[in-house]
């Protein structure tokens, strides 16, 4: 990878040694649309509608098609300004049943390219599109009935938030901020290089990750850091025993949560200088976002996601190089 061999180089030139480490989480936003259910039907109704117009345009014939792009655009918009909750299931039913019969267009249109007796590669490849969309369609579907008709709850891992990066994940941060998109664990070091990236699925709890994290750390330097920091977020005395067995002399946790300064450090002093030094990934973080794109990706799908996440974490790294040590 191309930040190992950039880490590799700035051990080589004594500008990192990975003695040193702090630890953080943030959230990386995937570019989509406030998800809502009555946008997501009408995502749905109109992708798949364009997919057969040119499916219809490419000689493929289906039966009964019928364009019903107006009709759900109607229903979505009365449901953004319905006043009473009857009102908005009312149109919530309409638009359900719409993007019903749309699906049934879609499964038409897949059988009908099989049927082809000659199937080109464009044919072949709308083939594949519609039924992609058909299987996140159904879920859309069957959520918005949960939800909407029948009044149910449905869990966060669950959920399409985006017919267009079906990857996205919901992040709860802190119990107020909803966040799109996929939570990022950080490992920054003395020299403000970031030491290793986490690009995680769904939302893990802080806890889960702190010895990973650690381990992750081994695997790069061949040995784990003399002192480690992390947000209060990552406490608990499980974790600071477990990384204690991993030789690593002091652990600071932000926010203490139960544990004493001198079980986690050596002193209160060491303590209070490494609760100082963790403050150092948030500026690293801001950085990152004000400057480097790191606030939204704009790359389409989950592979792009990750390297544009990367590509972000190296431009850093790479300027953080160049200003430790400036050429001559």
């Amino acid at each position: 990878m191309i930040n190992t061999d950039l880490l590799g180089y700035a051990k080589q030139k004594e500008i990192e040694k990975g003695r040193k480490v702090r630890i953080d989480c943030t959230c990386v936003e995937s570019n989509i649309h406030y998800p809502t259910d009555s946008g997501l039907l009408w995502d749905c109704v109109r992708v798949l509608t364009r997919l057969m117009d040119r499916c219809r345009e490419n000689g493929i014939k289906i039966t009964g098609f019928h364009n019903h792009t107006r009709v759900a655009k109607r229903r979505m918009l009365a449901i953004l300004n319905a006043k009473r909750k009857k009102q908005r299931k009312a149109a919530y039913k309409e638009l359900i049943k719409a993007t019903y019969k749309v699906l049934g267009y879609a499964e038409r249109a897949v059988d009908a390219i099989h049927a082809e007796r000659f199937v080109d590669l464009v044919a072949m490849g709308l083939s594949f599109q519609i039924d992609h969309y058909i299987q996140l369609t159904e879920r859309v579907i069957d959520q918005a009935e949960r939800r909407v008709i029948r009044g149910e709850t449905v869990d966060a891992q669950d959920k399409v938030v985006s017919i267009f990066e079906p990857h996205t994940d919901i992040i709860v941060k802190d119990n107020r901020d909803t966040h799109f998109g996929h939570k990022i664990c950080l490992t920054g070091g003395a020299s403000n290089l970031i030491l290793d990236c986490w690009i995680l699925e769904g939302n893990p709890a802080d806890t889960d990750l702190a010895i990973p994290m650690l381990d992750r750390q081994k695997e790069i330097y061949g040995r784990y850091p003399l002192k480690a920091c992390f947000d209060g977020g990552f406490a608990s005395k499980p974790n600071l025993k477990k990384a204690k067995s991993r030789f690593i002399k002091d652990v600071c946790f932000a926010k203490k949560r139960g544990l004493k300064e001198t079980d986690m450090c050596r002193s209160q002093y060491v303590y209070r200088q490494l609760r100082r030094f963790r403050a150092g990934i948030e500026s690293g973080i801001s950085w990152l976002k004000r400057c480097l794109g790191l606030t939204r990706c704009n790359w389409k799908g989950w592979g792009s996601f990750k390297s544009y996440v990367w590509s972000s974490i190296v431009a850093a790294n790479l300027l953080t190089i160049a200003r430790a040590k400036p050429a001559r």
